[in-house]
């Protein structure tokens, strides 16, 4: 009988993958194994010419007329009805626009207005920086609100719950160790407690099935660069349930969220519907590249995806067991239901391992203090690709040549 863990068995696991084929769409390196798409997502292949068409047609020829005769003005509308899909949204609640943190910022107003006398905003101390400092620096602008964390050690969601809990902000997956929450029950939980519901999807979509529709999310905010794979500074987008769209109202009333801009009128008048999250112009470059990006999410196939994918980290933590002992420690959860498309190693020197790691041809990232994340896409990274990754970690950590002086440089983004 073959051995399971054989690279052998790795490359015949491929030859059966029903996404195979998806890989050639990709743009990778040659000699590179990628498992970073959880940080910045891999180039598609057509993205170039879309671009490309954008910038000497559009903008070369037709100039002006473009914000009409090429959709433009309408893009960020255009763009999340295309998104939500794939985070269980309707049309007309998702509009694709700014940054994660502008979007959080948007949301988290708009939500606190929703619920008058409630002073107390729940996240995760864990979350990502950004989150925190942006419901810091909301919280803090509106005056009077008080911060509850939670932490793996402090009490549960239950427990920080209360009728003075206006809103809740929870990252759906981990961004450090690819720990998922249960996004139907959380939301449950903090409904009935009344509530609102607010997930940032940066580490989920793309990655794991996600239905806010039937959780019954109230908000939701993510980015489209990671396994979306929108390019560097790829617009993200907002989701707002359509319940809630004509009553609430966001502070930053800029020209593009107004009812109608071309009225030129001096008053701020809301759009109505997901409209009013909107604020200034949209990058159009980056519009175009999430565009091209979207051409293929609109053909994917999800429950094959997210089998792939459990499948990919499986077959990881299984080789790093077998083959590296407690030379690392796995910080990913063994249970499916609640992991995302990452898998996590703790390691002393993990910077300088992961250095190491990168100067072999295996790319993944770092998370301080001792974190090693390794990013599984399963559009285009192979069960070879994740054998031949811990063969390279195992040599590294065997004969120790992480300890070279180069390898300890620190570099600004890790």
């Amino acid at each position: 009988m073959s051995d399971p863990l054989s690279r052998a068995v790795a490359v015949a696991r491929d030859r059966a993958d029903p996404l195979r084929e998806w890989r050639a769409e990709f743009a990778l390196p040659q000699e590179v194994i990628y498992l970073d798409g959880n940080s910045l997502g891999a180039l598609p292949r057509r993205t170039a010419e879309r671009v490309r068409r954008t910038i000497e047609e559009e903008w070369g020829q037709g100039l002006v007329r473009s914000w009409n005769d090429a959709g433009w003005f309408d893009q960020p509308r255009t763009l999340g009805d295309r998104v939500a899909p794939l985070i269980g949204a309707g049309p007309g609640e998702v509009v694709v626009c700014d940054s994660t943190s502008l979007n959080l910022f948007k949301v988290l107003t708009a939500a606190l207005g929703q619920r008058p006398g409630r002073d107390v905003v729940v996240t995760d101390l864990d979350s990502f920086p950004t989150d925190l400092y942006m419901i810091q620096g909301a919280t803090s602008l509106l005056g009077g609100y008080e911060l509850r964390y939670l932490t793996s050690t402090a009490p549960d969601l239950d427990d920080l719950l209360d009728e003075r809990v206006a809103a809740v902000v929870l990252t759906h997956v981990d961004y450090r160790t690819g720990e998922m929450y249960d996004l139907d029950a959380v939301t449950r939980r903090v409904q009935e407690a009344g509530a609102l519901m607010i997930w940032d999807l940066c580490h989920s979509v793309g990655a794991v099935p996600v239905d806010l529709t039937a959780a019954g999310a109230d908000f939701a905010v993510g980015c489209t660069y990671k396994y979306l794979n929108g390019g560097p500074g790829a617009p993200a987008f907002l989701y707002a349930a359509e319940r809630h769209l004509d009553r609430v109202t966001q502070p930053l009333s800029g020209w593009h969220g107004h009812a109608a801009p071309f009225a030129f009128t001096p008053d701020y008048e809301p759009a109505p519907g997901i409209s009013r999250f909107l604020v200034g112009s949209p990058g159009l470059l980056g519009y175009a590249a999430l565009e091209a990006s979207l051409d293929l999410w609109d053909r994917v196939p999800m429950a094959e995806l997210r089998t792939k994918s459990l499948a990919l980290t499986d077959l990881f933590l299984d080789l790093v067991q077998a083959r590296l002992g407690d030379q690392v420690e796995p910080v990913t959860p063994r249970d499916h239901a609640v992991r995302g498309s990452q898998v996590s190693l703790r390691h002393p020197h993990s910077y300088e391992v992961m250095q190491n790691l990168i100067a072999r041809g295996v790319i993944g990232d770092v998370r301080a203090p001792d974190l090693m994340r390794f990013g599984f896409t399963p559009l285009y990274v192979r069960f070879q690709d994740v054998w031949d990754a811990v063969d390279v970690l195992d040599d590294i950590l065997t004969r120790g040549t992480w300890r070279e002086p180069r390898f300890a440089v620190r570099r600004q983004v890790t």
